[in-house]
């Protein structure tokens, strides 16, 4: 798939849209756009890609999403079986940063919140205990359209207040990726994050790009700050550490699923990644959370 600028524009002029998404499962696909989204995920379950982040998601999570940060909800595959009756809710919210003019935010009353947006460039997973949140979101449903700008701004001053909260994309891949008229690696980054779990030869990469394959290791290492084989690596690494906290497969399946041909290779790169051995990793992982 390829990487895709999707319109978040509202039809009706309005400052910012409210949607109550209600499909057998999500989008599949991989895509940003201009306005910032404030996701919350009700029912259904997956794999949430934004950025070169790569995790499980579940019900009752609330998501930010900065502008143009590439992102996709991918559902288990439970959900594309044809006798499937499971459901896939999710409330987003798109607006952009001066929904209410070019000033407001500027001022001294508000200005926690500019750096709340600045954080959702890498996007933002919000923890802890989120039913008050998620109840106030749900609210913006049956609300009059001015009656939806007060309520945003409250709930972006309690989000922006908000201690238990994750930064999900690596700040490499953000200063990266630059929508520009130079695009050589936006198709490179929509190919791994589809081809992962596949061979990916440098010559294969730097065809996509465009380049010889000199010339695409030394413009990938500069921009992203380590070599393309580390970077895949690390892709692969963070779907194979979800795939263990599932703990549906054993450590032979998952080295194959994530894209790796040889299990001594994946328990070398999991070591290098996560300082941890799969079985360690999972270990020390459940004696917090259990």
């Amino acid at each position: 798939m390829k990487l895709h600028l999707l319109d978040r524009s509202d039809l009706q002029n309005k400052s910012l849209s409210v949607h109550f998404n209600n499909y057998s499962y999500f989008l599949k696909l991989w895509h940003y756009h201009e306005q910032l989204e404030l996701v919350v995920i009700l029912k259904s379950t997956g794999t949430r890609f934004v950025g070169d982040s790569i995790e499980k998601f579940n019900e009752g999570e609330i998501i930010l999403l900065g502008k143009n940060l590439p992102h996709m909800w991918l559902n288990d595959k439970i959900y594309f079986k044809k006798d499937s009756s499971l459901k896939a809710q999710a409330i987003a919210i798109h607006f952009k940063e001066d929904f209410i003019g070019n000033d407001f935010f500027n001022t001294p009353e508000v200005k926690h919140i500019p750096l709340l947006f600045e954080k959702a460039k890498r996007g933002i997973k919000f923890t802890g205990n989120n039913k008050e949140l998620v109840s106030e979101i749900s609210k913006m449903l049956d609300l009059n359209h001015f009656d939806r700008i007060i309520k945003m701004i409250q709930i972006l001053n309690s989000l922006s207040q908000k201690k238990e909260y994750s930064l999900l994309s690596s700040s490499g891949f953000i200063n990266s990726f630059k929508k520009t008229e130079n695009t050589k690696l936006d198709d490179v980054y929509s190919y791994m994050f589809n081809n992962f779990k596949n061979q990916i030869s440098l010559n294969e990469i730097a065809e996509i790009a465009h380049m010889n394959p000199a010339a695409f290791s030394r413009h990938f290492k500069k921009v992203n700050k380590k070599p393309f084989s580390k970077y895949l690596n690390e892709i692969r690494i963070g779907y194979a550490c979800k795939l263990l906290l599932e703990q549906k497969y054993n450590v032979t399946d998952i080295c194959y699923e994530s894209g790796f041909n040889n299990l001594s290779n994946f328990n070398r790169q999991f070591k290098t990644i996560t300082n941890y051995s799969p079985t360690e990793y999972l270990k020390d992982y459940s004696k917090i959370y259990n």
